[in-house]
């Protein structure tokens, strides 16, 4: 037995579940905490500017590497209270993000106390689960719940509640233990008979095609989709946000469907006689819930690990509950000696695919300023094959995700289901500290890079050498783009003026760089990604290149518009 505190037993359940990175901001409310981490060799802590940035960095760090994301918020209150949009992000990503925050003391609670709010109850409806820690000798042992839950399918953050008292208390410990090891990723074997009738069905297609979601992205099984998909002659579509379920240069790649996809495979799916829909739910980003890019006679064959996802949005010929990265395995070995090469139907497909690929370089590089096309086809040319982009949402950055060019899953992240504005920057840190060999580049709007640019100071203390590429068209792109097609150009908080993102990244520590004319584009980015800091690329890009995406909420005022 040892005699320690809460806060020494909270650090020592980190180190039992295999932390190495803990994100945070310093508060007295978990100074304990703090005080055990700073003799804890083993654990990386990196020091944030804002709560709500860290946990984008605890974010990107758990869809990176897999593991659980940790962020520890130092103070009860605000410093609780900042949690809450970077957690209702990791929610609507199911992210595995660990929040610990600091609570008011429990003889406080009820009296009006400083800093006083009731966080319980505020992160139940945007966390997987939220916890009230009650006593120091249950410290550990609600940890290991926290993670047990987070890293369950499906995964997505838990907050814990961490008292003042609880954290500064002594307790006797036995040895302190982790959660579950390997066993909570036990994957959920699927029914036989279902992936019978989903290989027959599949075999019997005349039109088939895969769309492949967050299900096979997060599990890293898009070798086992690329087999199906290639022993039946299937397409693969990703749904959005996505698109790097799959390598970029298979020939079988459709790139990412549905209304904030593109053509090719929005036709597939509209046309598609079978649809095996592996880990996705054919949500709102997809389909916006509707048929327009989908094909309403098509038998939906469905597996999602969360049985309430099946069938929800469209009816379903299969219904399959399992894990995404099982499932296509036995559906493999169900549809073994039924091989083909896909016929007309892929032909046709490689050909549209072609003239898509093609379409996507023939912008005009001397145009200035500069086109949104023109940065993403240098960014094609010029980004290592092993590049991760981290997205904003934004209308620059909707535009981006399917132009661009994943070769090494996984190799995207956005805030897509949540859209987020201020995400991009502080997740590719998170992911940058999962993946230090790996090249990290970080699309943002001037916006959303305005929020978060405080964390240069992080990325600069703490050697996180990503690539920022700032998309400054000095407004708020999609809702000036919503005042010019639906609200007669009436433009009222949509301009921005910003300082030079270059010098301020300068005056940081990092490196700046800046680019007015198309033909700088090119040396620039090679120069950002060669320079060895953390690098700002300050893009002009051309005001007037706006897009309504959500065109479907503005119908009632389109009129001859729409």
């Amino acid at each position: 037995m040892t005699r320690m505190s809460g806060g020494r037993a909270a650090v020592e359940a980190l180190r039992a579940n295999g932390v190495d990175t803990v994100f945070g901001l310093i508060g007295s409310a978990t100074m304990e905490m703090f005080d055990a981490l700073y003799d804890a060799e083993e654990i990386r802590f990196i020091g944030v500017r804002d709560e709500r940035s860290g946990t984008h960095m605890a974010d990107g760090y758990a869809r990176a590497s897999g593991k659980a994301g940790v962020f520890l918020a130092g103070q009860n209150g605000p410093g609780a209270t900042n949690l809450v949009t970077p957690l209702a992000q990791a929610r609507a990503a199911y992210s595995p993000v660990i929040a610990l925050a600091g609570s008011l003391a429990t003889g406080h609670v009820h009296r009006d106390a400083f800093q006083e709010v009731d966080q319980q109850h505020l992160f139940m409806p945007i966390t997987k689960k939220t916890y009230m820690v009650n006593s120091a000798g249950r410290v550990p042992e609600f940890i290991n719940e926290g993670f047990r839950n987070a890293l369950s399918p499906r995964q997505g953050p838990v907050l814990l509640n961490l008292p003042r008292d609880v954290l500064a208390a002594e307790a006797e410990f036995e040895a302190i233990r982790g959660a579950m090891g390997d066993g909570m990723h036990t994957a959920v074997r699927a029914n036989p008979e279902q992936v019978k009738k989903a290989a027959k069905l599949l075999i019997g297609a005349s039109r088939p095609l895969i769309i492949a979601g967050g299900g096979i992205k997060n599990s890293r099984a898009h070798e086992v989709v690329i087999e199906l998909a290639e022993s039946l002659g299937v397409p693969v579509a990703t749904s959005p946000g996505h698109g790097d379920g799959m390598p970029f240069d298979h020939p079988l790649n459709a790139g990412q469907v549905g209304p904030r996809g593109n053509d090719v495979a929005s036709y597939l799916a509209r046309e598609a006689d079978v649809i095996l829909a592996l880990g996705t739910r054919l949500g709102f980003n997809s389909t916006f819930y509707t048929y327009d890019n989908l094909n309403q006679k098509a038998a939906i064959i469905q597996v999602e690990i969360e049985p309430t996802a099946l069938g929800r949005f469209f009816p379903v010929e299969v219904a399959i509950w399992g894990d995404a990265s099982s499932v296509v395995q036995d559906i493999r070995e169900a549809i073994r000696g039924s091989e083909r090469d896909g016929g007309a139907w892929v032909a046709q497909f490689k050909e549209q695919r072609k003239r898509h690929l093609v379409a996507l370089d023939e912008t005009n590089d001397e145009q200035s300023p500069i086109s949104p096309e023109t940065l993403f086809k240098a960014l094609r040319e010029v980004a290592p094959r092993d590049t991760m982009y981290t997205m904003d949402a934004g209308t620059l950055c909707l535009q981006a995700t399917d132009r661009l060019a994943y070769w090494q899953p996984p190799a995207l992240f956005t805030p897509l289901d949540f859209g987020l504005v201020g995400f991009s920057f502080s997740c590719g840190l998170g992911v940058k500290l999962a993946c230090p060999e790996r090249t990290v580049i970080s699309l943002m709007g001037d916006g959303g890079f305005g929020m978060t640019v405080s964390e240069l100071s992080t990325a600069v203390e703490h050697g996180i050498n990503t690539v920022t590429v700032v998309m400054n068209n000095q407004c708020w792109g999609a809702e000036k783009a919503y005042q010019r097609d639906f609200f007669g150009e009436r433009y009222i908080g949509a301009n921005l003026q910003n300082p030079p993102y270059d010098k301020l990244a300068e005056l940081y520590g990092a490196r700046g760089f800046r680019v007015d004319q198309p033909g700088d584009l090119r040396k620039t980015l090679e120069a950002a990604l060669a320079c060895g800091k953390p690098a700002v690329v300050d893009v002009q890009v051309d005001p007037a290149a706006l897009y309504s995406f959500r065109r479907d909420s503005f119908k009632h005022r389109a009129g001859d518009k729409a």
